[in-house]
């Protein structure tokens, strides 16, 4: 009896063993250690992660099944979370913090994800050619005012396919595939790989216009603060949806080891300093409208944002595929 009591005092005299959350995330290592780190500082939970693309992280998940080490899922547009979610990985998360912290067309209407930092996809324009004033709608690229003048990404990418689902879901499939023919027939140049390309024949001249997410423009003109380009929020008219925005989001995994420290972390992660964290890092706008995004980022100028729920991206992703095939948009 006494070696019983003896162990037990040596067992309840050693230190709880530390609270542990995996995370497998498609945000870069530099965008998210500093937010993981920050975290374990405040509440000693350790926070172990593994970074890779988008569809190679949800097909590991797939893979492990109920034997995945993994606690979260964080990846970059809803396109990307509504197929997460769809394919069985994600596990609603009842918390009455995330659905005040984070507006509801920001999360998905089953509460499987949620989104932490906006991005907008808008207008880019040459300032040495153009004058805002010229400028309006997504629409409006695709009259034959715009014919050579007009330059985007390739239609392979995800935020293109949100985007055009998005409109889809807003103006319906004959407008929205009559929009991209517009857009394809004002071509300047074949879609480039990536959005930094966009921006940089922009400012050469290139081209007047093109589409983007905003944090691509924010980091060359940080580097380059003389680059001749500027943001034109679309669709802020009298009666126009708002500029299209898409998140940075989370959820937790339908296997999760760690449930309770994963709903803390996305908890927390939805509230001022980690909001600020996590946009900030990545030239992103705060999710929760009640934080301010950074000063860099303001400078851009206010805007309103479509209300649409952006699992739209996700819910109609196959349908936009098909139609941008269908409209030469390669």
């Amino acid at each position: 009896m006494r070696l019983v009591l003896s162990v037990l005092a040596v067992l309840l005299a050693l230190p709880a063993a530390a609270a542990e959350l995996v995370v497998y995330t498609a945000r870069s290592e530099p965008l998210i250690k500093p937010v993981f780190d920050r975290y374990t500082e405040l509440t000693g939970t350790k926070v172990q992660f593994l970074t890779d693309k988008e569809a190679p992280l949800l097909a590991r998940l797939m893979a492990e099944g109920a034997n995945t080490p993994a606690d979260i899922l964080m990846t970059v547009d809803a396109g990307n979370l509504w197929q997460a979610a769809e394919q069985g990985t994600l596990s609603p998360l009842d918390s009455d913090v995330l659905r005040t912290n984070i507006p509801a067309h920001l999360r998905d209407p089953q509460d499987r994800w949620f989104g932490f930092s906006i991005r907008a996809r808008t207008l880019i324009y040459n300032t040495d050619q153009m004058q805002p004033a010229q400028l309006s709608t997504y629409a409006a690229l695709a009259q034959p005012e715009w014919k050579g003048k007009l330059c985007l990404r390739t239609s392979q990418k995800v935020y293109n396919q949100s985007l055009v689902a998005q409109l889809i879901a807003a103006n319906g499939m004959e407008a929205t595939e009559q929009l991209v023919r517009g857009w394809i027939a004002n071509l300047a140049a074949a879609p480039f790989a990536s959005d930094d390309e966009v921006i940089q024949a922009v400012a050469s001249g290139r081209c007047a216009v093109g589409l983007v997410n905003t944090y691509y423009f924010g980091r060359q003109k940080r580097d380059n603060p003389k680059l001749p380009v500027a943001l034109f929020w679309a669709d802020q008219g009298e009666g126009q949806a708002g500029v299209h925005v898409n998140v940075s989001g989370a959820g937790l995994t339908r296997h999760a080891k760690h449930p309770e420290e994963a709903r803390k972390f996305l908890e927390w992660l939805s509230t001022g300093e980690a909001q600020a964290m996590f946009a900030q890092l990545n030239l992103e706008f705060p999710a929760n409208p009640a934080v301010p995004a950074d000063a860099e980022v303001q400078a851009w100028g206010p805007f309103r944002q479509n209300t649409l729920n952006v699992a739209e991206a996700g819910r109609l992703q196959a349908e936009a595929v098909k139609l941008m095939d269908r409209a030469g948009y390669r």
